[in-house]
């Protein structure tokens, strides 16, 4: 989960080393929880949540359904909440941080487009981010579908959290 335009569709693919979802430019092309099924577990692709380019009540009914699926799913073993590293967390990051929190979710944070940053910048931008969501820095991983960064570490400890769910 993550708001609109973090690329989310992007590292589904980058995990997967496939498109499996839709990618466009434009924020908010996500409008439907797509279901993807890997041989130990399933990836959901969800709706952004903040700005997308779609109406307020379109907007409304993703919030609704991913606060739902927080809450209600019993089967959703964990969240991989991702972030953009350039920019602090938003006002509706630090709302859906609450919900996570309520729901009492594992969650992984993963702060993409690590390409946007010169190297040296990472180190201090990922720290910053953990100080602002109250995380420890060794619950972030830092990614790149550009440049690949950080797919395989993301891959395994995906592979790692579902130990053999079906």
């Amino acid at each position: 989960m993550g708001r609109s335009n973090v690329g989310k569709s992007s590292l589904l693919n980058a995990l997967v080393g496939r498109p499996l979802a839709r990618v466009s430019a434009t924020p908010g092309k996500t409008q439907l929880m797509n279901a993807y099924r890997l041989p130990t577990f399933w990836l959901l692709d969800l709706p952004g949540y903040g700005f997308a380019k779609a109406d307020r009540s379109s907007r409304a009914a993703y919030r609704v359904m991913l606060e739902k699926l927080l809450r209600e799913r019993e089967s959703l073993s964990g969240v991989v909440w991702l972030l953009d590293i350039r920019h602090p967390p938003s006002a509706d990051d630090a709302e859906f941080q609450g919900f996570l929190t309520q729901a009492g979710r594992s969650v992984l944070v993963v702060l993409t487009k690590a390409d946007k940053l010169p190297y040296a910048q990472r180190g201090k931008a990922a720290a910053e981010r953990a100080r602002e969501l109250g995380v420890d820095l060794e619950q972030i991983q830092i990614v790149s579908t550009r440049d690949k960064l950080g797919i395989n570490e993301l891959a395994e400890s995906l592979l790692s959290a579902a130990g053999g769910m079906t």
